[in-house]
């Protein structure tokens, strides 16, 4: 009898065994086909901007270094309203060369590549959230409803700060940056393309800043006394990136850049306490319903 409960138990586990790894395979081929979703909107992305490519190149990746860009126009009207001078850039001395067989071919594929990706991420997130929605509550459903349109509208209005005020005023300030007058300023087009790459999507992924803070602070990784008691530093390292890469030591130029990244971190603050308050009147309720 002892032994038929064994045999009886054994299978049990066995089927209770199977059919979790089939759940388990389950999930895998439904996110599977979430990412396939996704790329496929990339690819469609990236071939668009492959066919549009000659107005792509000569208005989006070479916009901030023509001296007519709108970020440069801007500064200038902004320096004739103060009547400030060294405000107005009429050139900017690039000469970019190529030096690889297939190098401007690879250009044109990578680039289409990185702007396919770039305007598929918040489509990307929308798969994400759909994949994640069913295992969630419905408390936690209606509080993160709002994921994909706060991610993808943080990351959007990063990417444009960083391409209409990080990049032009980096470019504008490291290609006129001399050590000796006998050095000549000859840039590949991959490193321009990795740099201007660089500047603007780092941007865009750090002002999803918000969102780290909220999943952090819903965690109890991370609470708003620690975020103002480290303002200081914050404050510290925003005022050097600002100094770092606007064209000219005017304090007004820095603020132009700095500001937005206070209010940033401020906001992530704010992101922070209201999460904290959350947790602590779920707490109470939960402790008060014992």
């Amino acid at each position: 009898m002892e032994e038929e409960n064994k045999i009886i138990k054994a299978i049990k586990e066995k089927g209770q065994s199977i059919e979790a790894e089939m759940s388990f395979f389950d999930h895998l081929e439904e996110l599977r086909w979430h990412l396939i979703r996704a790329s496929i909107a990339i690819i469609i992305f990236t071939g668009l901007a492959f066919y549009f490519y000659d107005w792509i190149f000569d208005q989006i990746i070479m916009g901030p270094a023509h001296p007519s860009f709108w970020t440069y126009r801007m500064l200038c009207n902004v320096g004739n309203y103060f009547h400030r001078t060294g405000w107005c850039i009429d050139k900017i001395n690039i000469h970019l060369q190529n030096n690889e067989l297939a190098g401007q071919f690879t250009l044109q594929i990578n680039s289409s590549l990185i702007i396919g990706i770039t305007l598929g991420i918040p489509y990307l997130l929308y798969e994400i959230w759909r994949f994640i929605r069913p295992a969630l509550h419905d408390k936690e459903r209606k509080a993160a409803s709002g994921f994909v349109g706060y991610a993808s509208f943080l990351f959007i209005l990063g990417v444009l700060f960083g391409y209409y005020v990080i990049t032009p005023m980096s470019v504008n300030f490291l290609l006129s940056y001399q050590v000796s007058s006998i050095i000549e300023n000859l840039i590949t087009i991959d490193n321009y393309l990795s740099s201007v790459t660089t500047l603007t999507l780092a941007t865009g992924v750090v002002f999803e800043l918000p969102i780290l803070v909220y999943v952090l602070s819903a965690f109890g990784l991370l609470t708003p006394k620690l975020m103002r008691e480290s303002r200081r530093y914050a404050i510290v390292i925003i005022l050097i990136l600002a100094a770092v890469v606007t064209p000219t030591p005017d304090i007004v130029t820095m603020t132009v850049v700095a500001i937005p990244l206070f209010i940033l971190f401020e906001v992530s603050i704010i992101v922070a306490a209201t999460v904290e308050k959350r947790r602590l009147q779920k707490s109470t309720e939960l402790m008060k319903s014992e």
